[in-house]
């Protein structure tokens, strides 16, 4: 059977400078991991992913916050995978590319399966490659509807709210308030976020509310009374059931 190496990672704060002999695929679920090839440099984000091909020289520092699924692939491996030959060619150069809201929710299922079910890393690389595969080969007949999500993005600038929020995880966080950093009536702003994340505002600031609290109920050694209390559930109790739901497994066990 092919085998792929893949790793849901924390990218640390630290500067990395290396080159290997496989190719790379670099998603984020969440956080922010500056990396450079070449000479062209951007920001690895849950809308912005990278493919770098083997033995190109490649520098990143994550932020420390981030959860990043890393795919390793060697080239050898790829010929022998159903349409090899054509997500070899993905890999001629560099590449950052825009993660769409249906890649993304699928890169978070993915993750979240990896870590339930380390064993079906081949099986969840393989499908991951397929999916990535699927939507670069699409993005030429999606231009329109790129022209529209651009206008979308220009009003919704998703990393500047996603700053926003960190640091108001513990507050009482409304629609309002959102649509009121992106100058839009609240109404239109729940349409353009929904259209540009797949998932309602308030969806999302409890994802975002969660994936901080995991970050914490496994890297620190506070109480998860004070954990839920950071990221604005009102007691233990509400915090343990919403945790346990979006990751089917309770803080206590996860720690």
């Amino acid at each position: 059977m092919v085998q792929f190496e893949l790793h849901n990672r924390n990218l640390a704060p630290e500067q990395v400078s290396h080159a290997h002999d496989f190719h790379q695929l670099i998603l984020a679920t969440c956080g922010v991991t500056e990396l450079a090839m070449e000479g062209q440099g951007e920001r690895v984000t849950a809308r912005r992913g990278c493919l770098i091909p083997s033995s190109r020289h490649h520098e990143y520092q994550g932020d420390g916050s981030n959860r990043t699924l890393v795919l390793d692939i060697p080239v050898k491996h790829l010929a022998v995978l159903e349409k090899g030959s054509e997500i070899e060619r993905l890999f001629d150069k560099p590449r950052f590319f825009t993660v769409p809201p249906a890649l993304n929710q699928l890169t978070h299922a993915l993750a979240h399966q990896l870590e339930q079910c380390p064993a079906l890393q081949n099986e969840i690389a393989v499908l991951l490659l397929r999916a990535l595969y699927m939507y670069l080969q699409d993005e030429p007949k999606q231009v329109a509807d790129k022209i529209g999500a651009r206008c979308i993005s220009e009003r919704l600038d998703l990393e500047r709210l996603d700053a926003w929020l960190d640091q108001h995880l513990a507050d009482d966080i409304r629609v309002e308030q959102l649509a009121a950093l992106c100058a839009l009536s609240p109404g239109h702003f729940h349409a353009c976020f929904r259209e540009l994340t797949g998932v309602t505002p308030l969806a999302y600031v409890q994802r975002r509310r969660l994936e901080h609290a995991r970050t914490l109920v496994r890297h620190s050694a506070l109480s998860l009374g004070h954990i839920a209390m950071l990221v604005g559930f009102r007691d233990q109790g509400s915090f343990s059931r919403a945790y346990r739901r979006y990751f089917e497994i309770a803080p206590s066990s996860d720690r």
